[in-house]
């Protein structure tokens, strides 16, 4: 990050908004006939406030750069906003770091300050790519004990000797917006007192933008990950059906 790209975003950071008020996730009933339910899942520890979210099987690791924007440092509260649809199931739509009880008023794409911001337009976001199926927060000065952890467990597959019990020991616990194998941990990292929550990412693999929300004092009140959009799910779900070729039916005479 430079002098120049500080400019830039200066100028961008107005336009890589969230067009949603993601704080309705966890305050609405219903949200266009999806039902909601929130889900708290324990603290994250950012004892540096340079937050990190990544896949964490996949691409956490001390090497990840974290976010430019200073959060507050400290334990804050993690909930889940889940959408219980008829026919996508539980699906987790977005995850909260509550840093203050101040109202959202816009929330700001959270950035590592490498990113090309040439071109930038409205809906357009950066990201973080999930191909293991999961999200996790944490913080920078964290992530030397995680590699610590991986380098001195003795197992073949971390995942499948290591955290898929404790994600399944998740469900045992707390069966409610869970799938059999579990979809949520908050990971204490053996020897420390770090948590990491490890979480379910919407729909599975693919690119998910991070917001830092904003108060009224441009003071920042919260983290936001939007794994689902709700309307825009439903307006492609719309599209898919209209684009269905009709059925016809040929009768011989």
């Amino acid at each position: 990050m430079n002098e120049s790209w500080m400019q830039k975003w200066e100028e961008v950071k107005n336009i890589l908004v969230c067009p949603t008020d993601l704080e309705t996730y966890f305050t609405s009933n219903e949200i266009l006939g999806q039902k909601m339910e929130t889900m708290e899942i324990g603290n994250v520890s950012l004892p540096s406030g340079k937050i990190v979210v990544r896949d964490p099987l996949v691409s956490l690791n001390a090497n990840q750069s974290p976010y430019f924007i200073q959060a507050p440092k400290g334990d804050f509260p993690v909930t889940i906003a889940v959408t219980k649809s008829e026919d996508w199931g539980d699906r987790y739509a977005v995850v909260k770091v509550e840093f203050t009880k101040e109202k959202p008023v816009v929330y700001r794409e959270a950035l590592v300050g490498i990113e090309e911001l040439e071109d930038v337009a409205e809906d357009d976001f950066f990201g973080f790519g999930v191909d293991a199926g999961l999200g996790c927060i944490t913080d920078k000065e964290v992530l030397p004990f995680v590699d610590k952890f991986v380098d001195e467990i003795d197992v073949d597959n971390v995942y499948d000797d290591y955290f898929a019990g404790l994600f399944s020991q998740s469900y045992k616990d707390y069966p409610n917006n869970q799938r059999e194998a579990g979809d949520w941990i908050n990971w204490t990292i053996p020897g420390t007192d770090y948590q990491i929550p490890m979480f379910a990412s919407g729909f599975g693999d693919g690119t998910y933008p991070v917001y830092f929300a904003y108060d009224a004092n441009e003071e920042i009140c919260g983290l936001y990950i939007q794994f689902i959009d709700i309307e825009l799910a439903l307006s492609d779900e719309e599209e898919e059906e209209d684009d269905q070729p009709e059925n016809f039916v040929f009768l011989k005479n």
